[in-house]
């Protein structure tokens, strides 16, 4: 059976709507909502049941960690067995907001739910619609994005519909997404907190925040023997279904190299999709050309990072080329976006010159 859609705002709360959705969540079925990074597909995090069937509808790996949502920050203290220190104070300053964090795991929360680990990602989003939906839930909702397994991660009610229409329930339409890039998430396992996924909060951020904060050292390399201790860290992610490359190196070369690798792919018959920004649009030519927003606005490229791969998918491109982003703000996240996305595949600009 087709899901049902239903479309509402924040500002303009459905609480009809909201309060079937939550009851499909209490019944064990699943309901996909916005929040204010991605589209999220919930089932009750309590329910080994319900995470299964979130496992099944994505087509995703049971060992990979589901995140639980929770709108009341007095919820934490049910699912944890401990609550360190720096934890609150990142709730305090951070929560309602895009950052997730891992903790020891109570009983409660059944294995299904957290990939098979001893430790729970939890996070308390901002988008009002997902409160209240977590609310009308029961209060635990494990939500990973969604979208199919492996497929950039949905902005909009549309690329829920289009992956996961036959699949689920219930689909509430909030519009587009703010963020457009899933939370950071910061493991508190480890005696040192470490970020295993990065996001709008930065490690710069969190540094200024708590001080002795790392980034994980795998974060940024695939190892297919590592259980994962959060989403998207061993597997494959926000893939379009072309090949995508990545061109690293200054501007200039950047362009060059891309515009010659469009000519080749051209000459071969192949299809290419070219990501650049507002500033290098106009100089790319011969390929299908999408803006992913201005390098003097950061956010907006983190913000249509995921829209512009699906319309990629649409355009039915064959190959696709695209600038690195390493900006000062959330270059780490975008960056280890499209790392996955492109199965880690770099070119080095002026190496290709040579």
């Amino acid at each position: 059976m087709r899901a049902e859609v239903v479309a509402m705002t924040g500002e303009n709360l459905d609480m009809d709507a909201i309060k079937k959705a939550g009851d499909i969540l209490k019944a064990g079925g699943l309901v996909a909502f916005p929040t204010e990074t991605v589209y999220g597909l919930g089932g009750n995090a309590l329910d080994p049941r319900a995470s299964m069937k979130i496992y099944a509808a994505k087509g995703r790996p049971s060992d990979n960690p589901l995140i639980v949502h929770i709108a009341e920050l007095s919820k934490l203290a049910d699912i944890t067995t401990e609550i360190p220190e720096g934890a609150k104070i990142l709730a305090e300053k951070y929560w309602p907001g895009p950052l997730t964090m891992i903790l020891p795991k109570a009983d409660i929360v059944p294995k299904e739910t957290t990939g098979g680990l001893d430790s729970v990602a939890v996070r308390f989003p901002s988008d009002r619609i997902a409160q209240e939906l977590i609310k009308a839930g029961g209060g635990f909702v494990a939500a990973p994005s969604a979208n199919t397994s492996g497929r950039p991660s949905p902005t909009m009610a549309e690329h829920v519909e289009e992956d996961l229409g036959d699949a689920i329930d219930m689909i509430i339409d909030g519009g587009q997404v703010g963020i457009g890039l899933e939370s950071t998430i910061v493991d508190f396992t480890e005696e040192i907190p470490v970020v295993l996924r990065p996001g709008y909060i930065s490690l710069e951020m969190l540094q200024e925040t708590l001080g002795d904060v790392r980034m994980d050292k795998g974060l940024l390399i695939t190892d297919s023997s590592v259980h994962p201790k959060a989403p998207g860290m061993k597997y494959r992610h926000y893939a379009p279904k072309a090949d995508l490359s990545i061109i690293e190196g200054n501007e200039e070369d950047v362009v060059a190299c891309i515009n010659h690798l469009t000519d080749e792919a051209v000459a071969k018959g192949l299809k290419v999709g070219v990501i650049a920004t507002d500033e290098t649009k106009a100089r790319y030519a011969h390929a299908d050309v999408l803006s992913i927003g201005s390098r003097e606005e950061e956010e907006t490229i983190a913000h249509h990072l995921y829209e512009v791969l699906r319309d990629f998918d649409d355009d039915r491109v064959d190959v696709i080329y695209s600038e690195a982003f390493y900006t000062p703000k959330m270059g780490q996240a975008i960056m280890n976006r499209l790392l996955k996305a492109a199965g880690h595949k770099i070119i080095n600009a002026q190496e290709e010159k040579k």
